[in-house]
């Protein structure tokens, strides 16, 4: 591997904003020092002021890969992560065929390993009728395991309180859930059909899966992890009566966590009557009064880590009238840009925001040596400059060809992203050769 010095930066680790410089080698931070002085770096990178920062470790996305070509790939969807700030990813297992079997985990890692240009991991799936293997899983070869505990289709769909109770109180490592209580979204949705009968608008997506549809279902994941001691995560948060489920502790202190996802920081239903479907995702969502609330739990430690849930589909798919129309946004590639509005605008610190797309992932999940910037560990980093990026500008890497930032222009943009002590994304340009690596879990 070649070693980079990266002179001049802003670095911001660990609660602390510090100038120094940063030499990288073998594939890891070498050192971090006032000044570096190296004629034998490889390449020399001149910051110039700008923000170094440990790359996000994003806990939550849907790469598609295998079985949805036209919405993405690893290959696509990874160098559209690295253009948006991202070293390392975590996939879901609801991809054709489902992550249910290790003869599928293994082929999707197979698969990484081939094209990813970010680190990769790869979540198990629960189903309703493959809890012996995921009892007998060893911790260490995944992420973590998902459950659909609503919101979901076929076998993938886990809502029977016999196969929860098991799962709840066998599962061998960290526990993620979706929560949305499936009962109560559709006598919603059959309240609204009443109302506009098949021309339900986009805009009442948040009142088909609202908040006590997120609330029943959370709370329910709640009280089965405190009765069973499961490590439990539960993402995309979107509601402000949720928090209260989570205590403001450190995350050491803590055996039930929560995720919050950009777009919730972002949007909220006053973003609906511009962008319909192209915002339509589950949970949905909602209100300003709960993107508040999330934003308020970011910085406490109620809240621990910041995802994407990048989920693209295609343009076609969601030009379809609402109800045919599928949830989810393709994120990935602005996540970092437009996280950074929230430090613009003095909603959050740029050491909050690192702690928690970057420093509490990989605490969370047990990854060795990665999420800071730290000498020894891998050189997973992101330099961020202050320069205006017109997203109309800039060609969609993902698959799927567009964003739900068209039009948008954010304040800060990612100049360089070091994946693993490789330059994978530099000035606006993919490093086609750059190979993530596997992520570890020590538990």
């Amino acid at each position: 591997m070649s070693s980079v010095l990266i002179r001049n930066a802003r670095l911001v680790n660990e609660g602390r904003e510090f100038d120094a410089d940063l030499l990288v080698g073998n594939g890891r931070i070498v050192k971090i020092a006032r000044s570096i002085d190296d004629e034998n770096a490889t390449v020399e990178i001149d910051a110039n002021g700008q923000w170094l920062l440990p790359g996000m470790i994003d806990d939550q996305v849907h790469f598609r890969e295998p079985g949805a070509p036209t919405k993405g790939s690893l290959y696509t969807e990874s160098r559209a992560a690295v253009a948006g700030g991202i070293t390392s990813f975590m996939d879901m297992p609801n991809t054709n065929p489902a992550t249910l079997t290790l003869e599928a985990l293994a082929d999707k890692k197979r698969r990484a390993a081939l094209t990813s240009v970010a680190n990769y991991g790869f979540h198990f799936g629960v189903s309703r009728d493959n809890l012996d293997t995921v009892a007998a899983l060893n911790p260490s070869e995944v992420a973590g395991v998902k459950v659909f505990m609503g919101a979901s289709t076929g076998n993938m769909l886990v809502d029977d309180p016999l196969i929860l109770e098991r799962l709840f109180a066998e599962v061998p490592t960290i526990l993620l859930a979706h929560c949305e209580h499936t009962p109560s979204i559709d006598a919603n949705a059959a309240n609204l059909r009443e109302l506009f009968g098949e021309q339900i608008p986009p805009a009442a997506h948040p009142l088909i899966r609202n908040a006590e549809a997120c609330y029943r279902s959370s709370s329910l994941a709640v009280e089965l992890a405190k009765r069973h001691g499961t490590r439990l995560h539960v993402l995309h948060l979107t509601t402000a009566r949720e928090l209260a489920l989570f205590e403001d502790k450190l995350l050491a202190q803590k055996r039930i966590t929560a995720e919050v996802c950009l777009h919730h920081l972002l949007f909220d239903d006053q973003d609906y009557p511009s962008l319909g479907n192209l915002i339509k995702c589950n949970p949905a969502i909602k209100t300003q009064a709960d993107r508040d609330a999330l934003r308020e739990a970011v910085n406490s430690n109620r809240l621990d880590v910041i995802g994407s849930d990048h989920a693209p589909h295609t343009w076609a798919e969601k030009q379809q009238p609402y109800a045919r129309a599928p949830s989810g946004l393709p994120l990935v590639q602005h996540a970092f840009p437009a996280l950074m509005e929230l430090v613009a605008d003095g909603v959050l610190p740029i050491s909050t925001l690192v702690a928690k797309t970057s420093h509490r992932v990989a605490d969370l999940f047990a990854i060795p040596d990665r999420g800071y910037l730290r000498e020894g560990y891998w050189a997973d980093l992101v330099l961020v400059k202050p320069q205006a990026l017109a997203v109309n500008r800039q060609p969609i890497l993902s698959q799927c060809g567009w964003t739900p930032f068209a039009g948008r222009s954010f304040r800060h943009q990612v100049s360089t992203t070091i994946v693993s002590g490789q330059i994978a994304w530099r000035e606006g340009r993919v490093n086609e050769g750059c190979r993530g690596l596997a992520l570890r879990f020590m538990r």
